[in-house]
């Protein structure tokens, strides 16, 4: 694990746990990543991401708003996996980034526990997931 993944799980895990984000610790997710964190809490800020619940299994995936004007949703899983274009030409072609925002926001707004809860049964979750 790199030292700024480690870095950045610990200022998740303080969030997660106050369920608030101090300035210090904005300061060190912003030093780590950049433009795209301050993307992500503007999508938060707008309510812009989604925690969809499979019912009954509990696994769940998130759904994030984009900020262009056609306000598409991508799915993603915060920690290693998002639909959008900017994750694979950045993050798996380029390696420039360690996440893209949709990422970040969903990370955000679940540890600040800010995301809309949205229950689904497992075959609609699976059904989107089937579109990747």
């Amino acid at each position: 694990m790199r030292a700024s993944t480690m870095v950045a799980e610990a200022i998740w895990k303080g969030i997660e746990s106050t369920r608030s984000v101090t300035d210090d610790q904005l300061g060190v997710l912003h030093f780590l990543f950049g433009r795209n964190f301050e993307r992500a809490t503007r999508i938060v800020d707008q309510r812009g991401v989604k925690r969809l619940y499979g019912v009954p299994s509990g696994r769940t995936i998130f759904q994030v708003v984009g900020e262009s004007r056609k306000k598409e949703e991508y799915l993603c899983f915060a920690e290693n996996y998002c639909g959008c274009y900017s994750f694979f030409y950045d993050i798996v072609n380029r390696g420039e980034q360690l996440c893209c925002k949709h990422q970040l926001a969903a990370r955000l707004a679940s540890c600040l526990g800010v995301c809309i809860e949205v229950k689904l049964p497992d075959e609609e979750i699976a059904m989107l997931l089937s579109k990747l």
